[in-house]
């Protein structure tokens, strides 16, 4: 049972680090390497950059400001 837990942890980090690579960061802000993270630091890391990429100038972004 832990074998399979562990598994689908690392896929799950795995996804995140191919989505952050996806939008070109390999290092985090504070210049982490990505791949050194925990599944729990890379979906915050995540959430910053999917945020970033936001147009905050269209209008149906306005909640945005």
């Amino acid at each position: 049972m832990t074998t399979t837990r562990n598994l689908h942890q690392e896929m799950k980090r795995n996804f995140v680090i191919e989505r952050l690579q996806e939008l070109g960061m390999t290092k985090t802000p504070a210049g982490k390497d990505i791949h050194g993270l925990d599944y729990d630091e890379l979906k915050m890391v995540l959430v910053l950059a999917e945020m970033r990429k936001v147009d905050i100038e269209h209008p149906g972004h306005k909640w945005f400001r």
